[in-house]
């Protein structure tokens, strides 16, 4: 009598996609996607690349040209890189000038941006009662994350202001995203009237939250921990917060679609990241 085969079956026919950074061993990536590959039975694999320097990232992208992978997720430090090796890319990655999105067919690179995407998910999900249009947003940082984060606010209609501890980086990003985006020097000054203010630096920034309108809202790109201490600090005023793994899922949805060609199922895959983040919720 033949065995019956498992619920998902890794063949020959198998479609590899997967993340790719340095260092790379903290991503969710291939837990949220192999989550959603698992439960729609697919015959594909999402896994995780840590290339050494970047011209181990070009040999990569070569094997995506090869037809060797189907799909990658880009995240630091080769964002920028991703974009300057694409073949075509997207309106949204041109505005940022980077790509955390290569996606290969026929030997060629397309580069897309969804973490602008993710962004706006997570605050419709989060803090549903949020209108951007015409709302002072300040964006902390002014790097890859922060350039998508800037065009697709911008894009909604908010007037950003970018403040970084770099403020030529910060004029640069203002003048490339054009309007409805300023560069500020300060950020106490910028918090006023603010309705929205976002950490997308790699630390954590020392910020007076004390004037800020209980309306406010706080979010933080970082997830690990997905309660950050600006969110901490932002919670003990009563303020509504938005952390970063919403918008990591957020972003990994139409990443999926526009690698292995469909939709991701119906599958909510938060509680599996909290628990291996382990945090309660």
């Amino acid at each position: 009598m033949t065995s019956p085969l498992p619920p998902r079956l890794i063949t020959g026919a198998v479609r590899v996609a997967g993340v790719v950074g340095r260092p790379i061993s903290h991503s969710l990536s291939p837990v949220i996607h192999n989550a959603w590959i698992e439960a729609a039975g697919m015959d594909s694999a999402y896994v995780a690349f840590a290339p050494r320097d970047a011209e181990a990232f070009e040999v990569l992208v070569a094997a995506g040209r090869a037809g060797l992978i189907e799909g990658l997720n880009v995240t630091s430090p080769f964002k920028e890189q991703a974009f300057q090796l694409a073949d075509t890319t997207s309106a949204t990655a041109k505005l940022s000038s980077s790509s955390n999105l290569l996606t290969f067919r026929d030997g060629r690179v397309h580069g897309d941006s969804t973490d602008g995407y993710g962004l706006l998910k997570a605050l419709a999900d989060q803090a549903p009662d949020l209108s951007l249009a015409d709302t002072p947003v300040v964006l902390l940082g002014a790097g890859g994350a922060a350039r998508a984060a800037g065009a697709a606010l911008a894009g909604a209609g908010a007037r950003v202001r970018v403040v970084n501890r770099t403020a030529e980086r910060a004029h640069q990003l203002a003048a490339d995203l054009g309007q409805g985006v300023e560069a500020w020097t300060e950020a106490a000054p910028a918090l006023d009237g603010a309705s929205l203010v976002i950490n997308a630096l790699s630390v954590q920034p020392e910020l007076d939250l004390s004037g800020l309108s209980p309306s406010t809202v706080v979010m933080d790109m970082t997830y690990r921990p997905l309660i950050t201490p600006l969110l901490e600090r932002a919670r003990a005023r009563g303020l509504t917060t938005v952390d970063g793994l919403a918008m990591l899922i957020g972003q990994a949805a139409p990443s999926f679609s526009a690698i292995f060609g469909c939709a991701p199922p119906d599958h909510d895959v938060r509680p599996l990241c909290l628990q291996y983040l382990g945090e309660a919720g």
